[in-house]
């Protein structure tokens, strides 16, 4: 049986603090990609922050958007994080 398509994005960007979530100038966003699952997700989010670590204002984020798309779906194991 295939697996089902557990749709995440991945984005990075400058955020305005450090500890905080808002980004310095959203026209200047990475929009890595979309991947159909956490795992593969997960690959191009480490790559990405391992190459910008030296900007400690630089910060990339996994989007679950599968959970945007359908809120009331069902717990999967893959994607506790």
């Amino acid at each position: 049986m295939p697996e089902s398509q557990l749709l995440h994005l991945v984005i990075g960007g400058e955020l305005k603090d450090v500890g905080g979530t808002e980004f310095r100038d959203l026209s200047k966003i990475d929009l890595v990609g979309a991947y159909p699952n956490y795992t593969l997700a997960y690959q191009a989010w480490k790559s990405h922050a391992q190459a910008t670590v030296d900007n400690a204002h630089m910060r990339y984020f996994i989007i679950h958007a599968h959970k945007l798309l359908d809120p009331d779906s069902d717990h999967h194991p893959d994607h506790d994080h």
